[in-house]
């Protein structure tokens, strides 16, 4: 098991130690894209307990009574969304601890037995606005170096396949179908799905294809300060985040995020008539009540109804 889990953490530990370890087993098992937000959560909830982070924290000494107290303290400090996860953390880390015989099953059952903090949020982000998906492509057909056609191909595969960054970096040559425009998406617990490259999303992919060749390996790679493609360098995902900014800032938009692109994939779906279940297929949610979460179409009748109502007010002269 590598150390490389621990990469934000001050803490070493050994290899012998690592395997041992109810946290580092628990995080080893997830996927990479969710692995540095339940460390976080992890760390989180250790320094509630004590003095500790998620490598020091003994896990396998929590009963009931301390992890109703930390949910408790979760609840008073935290959005129920927020809250949920870490305790999903918890839940987690425990069972690796049971795993590793560390618990009883009984103590690890009642530990474990904490329910979700009940509560709703809205969506993070913000959906584009009509015109602000034209301006971003804009400013990247205007960049005339490779930056310029990978960055809008980036964009349009974000918005017309619904990808999460971590997919869209995971992505090799060999997981898009020239012939057929399919796209293969590895996404969250290794499910893969289907996409469907398209219209101009298609045209801009090939624009940057034939700059970055047909060599095997990452879809998307670096381009250097000097405008030169870096063979084999995989984008990151704070990369593709600082590829949004840029492009934003450049276009004279508010600010976007990577996530808002997949936000507004599922929404202008819904707004133009595409079945709820079909959408929750292709942006790969494990539930289709994620996906209504970002069903604009409610909010809108709700506008309206408000503006049924009448204020008799007159702005001052």
């Amino acid at each position: 098991m590598s150390t490389d889990l621990a990469e934000n953490d001050t803490t070493t530990l050994t290899l012998s130690e690592l395997s041992a370890n109810p946290a580092a087993v628990y995080l080893a098992a997830l996927a990479p894209g969710s692995r540095r937000a339940m460390l976080n959560a992890l760390n989180t909830m250790a320094r509630l307990l004590g003095d500790y982070d998620a490598f020091t924290c003994p896990w396998a000494a929590l009963r009931f009574q301390h992890t109703a107290a930390l949910r408790a303290q979760l609840a008073e400090r935290y959005a129920a969304a927020s809250v949920n996860k870490m305790l999903a953390a918890l839940r987690g880390v425990l069972k690796a601890a049971w795993r590793l015989g560390q618990m009883e099953a009984a103590d690890y059952a009642r530990a474990a037995d904490i329910a979700n903090v009940a509560g709703a949020t809205l969506p993070a982000g913000r959906a584009l606005e009509a015109g602000e998906l034209a301006a971003l492509l804009r400013v990247c057909a205007e960049d005339a170096t490779p930056a310029g056609a990978r960055d809008a191909a980036l964009l349009g595969l974000l918005y017309s396949c619904g990808l999460r960054r971590a997919e869209a970096v995971a992505l090799d040559l060999s997981d898009y179908n020239q012939a057929t425009g399919e796209l293969r998406v590895s996404g969250k617990r290794n499910k893969v799905r289907l996409a469907h490259v398209v219209n101009g999303a298609r045209a801009a992919l090939l624009d940057w294809l034939e700059l970055r060749g047909a060599a095997a390996g990452p879809l998307f790679l670096a381009v250097n300060k000097a405008g030169a493609i870096r063979p084999g360098a995989r984008l990151t995902t704070q990369a593709v985040y600082k590829v949004l900014q840029k492009r934003a800032l450049e276009a004279g938009i508010a600010d976007v995020s990577p996530h808002d692109l997949r936000r507004t994939f599922v929404s202008d779906l819904l707004d133009a008539g595409a079945d709820i279940v079909t959408v929750q297929k292709l942006a790969g949610h494990a539930s289709v009540t994620t996906t209504a979460r970002y069903d604009r179409r409610p909010e809108e009748a709700k506008r309206k109804a408000a503006e049924l109502l009448h204020i008799p007010y007159s702005r001052r002269k």
